[in-house]
């Protein structure tokens, strides 16, 4: 290939953990169809999830402090210099990216955000913006930094790759907790508090899995750490990045919000079961897996916010009208098409 369309690049995605799983695919599709080998440029908390990718040669971790201000005027030069000869792909889309962008001797793309259509759809969710949404994922708006026509959501759907080691050692940590079912992973955290279904009926879930004979972990992060629920099986806030992928990778399905952990159940193979309340399909992050689903309320006021950050005045009925049982019938019925 020549300088126009060199067969390395740089790839930047900062944030957030569902945003960096998701390009995993879009490299993989890339390597797979393009022969290309890829640089990532990403925060140093989240650069494990490109571990063992075989499309990438290199990871370019930075940390807060260096990608704060002048600091990351002078970050990005450096990279921008050490990286002379590849090519750009610009997978973020802002400021800090465009530092990146403006820097770069090569050739330089970036993928379709569709930004201004996402903003009219959340003040006007018309059908003629909605449909244009719908029709690409966010892996396959990565996929046209390069390519002409978007490739299917299956060839773009996240990866990731974890080493034997890592599958055994999430083994003997599940033995060490006392699980000898097969067990469900449960992810009851999010982001900003109104993605979250409630603590409440996440507790009231708990005994309808067990009746069937299933048992269950709770994995994630939160600064609570659900200390009320003090089981061994509570996880939370007890495993690094990796190893919270190779446990959900030994679940039966994973439960969760819309969340970073449920694109690392689809990149691991496990079957998700996501409820969605505030955010939606519109803006790309559906779950992308053969067995994956949905559970959501079709309320006239969905979607309210891009992020789910805007606070509800409704008593957050999109996901208080999901009841525990509604979603235990429909992780039995994903257990069931999966042949688990």
């Amino acid at each position: 290939m020549g300088r126009d369309f060199p067969d390395r690049w740089v790839v930047f995605r900062a944030s957030a953990l569902g945003d960096v799983a998701l390009i995993t695919g879009a490299l993989a599709w890339w390597h797979k169809s393009r022969e290309l080998r890829f640089t990532v440029v990403t925060r140093s908390a989240l650069a494990p999830l490109l571990a063992g990718h075989p499309a990438v040669d290199e990871i370019i971790a930075i940390t807060q402090d260096e990608i704060d201000g002048h600091a990351w005027w002078r970050k990005s030069r450096r990279i921008a210099a050490e990286c002379a000869g590849m090519g750009f792909i610009d997978l973020h889309r802002s400021l800090r990216s465009l530092a990146l962008t403006l820097r770069w001797d090569g050739p330089v793309r970036a993928y379709p955000k569709f930004g201004l259509t996402r903003r009219l759809y959340n003040i006007m969710p018309l059908g003629l913006l909605e449909r244009r949404l719908v029709a690409l994922n966010v892996p396959q708006r990565y996929a046209l930094a390069l390519d002409s026509a978007p490739p299917p959501p299956s060839e773009v759907r996240p990866v990731i790759h974890l080493s034997e080691l890592e599958t055994a050692s999430a083994r003997q940590h599940l033995a060490h907790i006392g699980l000898t079912r097969p067990f469900v992973a449960l992810h009851p955290f999010a982001t900003h508090p109104d993605k979250a279904w409630p603590m409440g009926y996440w507790l009231s879930l708990i005994p309808l899995i067990e009746r069937q004979g299933l048992d269950w972990i709770i994995v994630g992060k939160n600064p609570d750490h659900l200390e009320a629920l003090d089981d061994p099986r509570n996880l939370t806030a007890k495993t690094a990045l990796r190893e919270t992928c190779a446990l959900i990778a030994q679940a039966s399905a994973l439960i969760t919000a819309d969340s970073g952990p449920m694109h690392l159940a689809t990149a691991v193979g496990t079957p998700v079961v996501a409820l969605f309340g505030p955010t939606s399909q519109a803006w790309g992050f559906f779950p992308s897996g053969p067995y994956d689903t949905v559970l959501e309320q079709r309320l006239s006021c969905r979607p309210c916010s891009l992020h789910g950050d805007t606070r509800c005045k409704r008593g957050r009925e999109c996901l208080t009208a999901i009841e525990p049982e509604e979603v235990a019938t429909r992780l039995f019925e994903t257990l069931e098409r999966a042949g688990h």
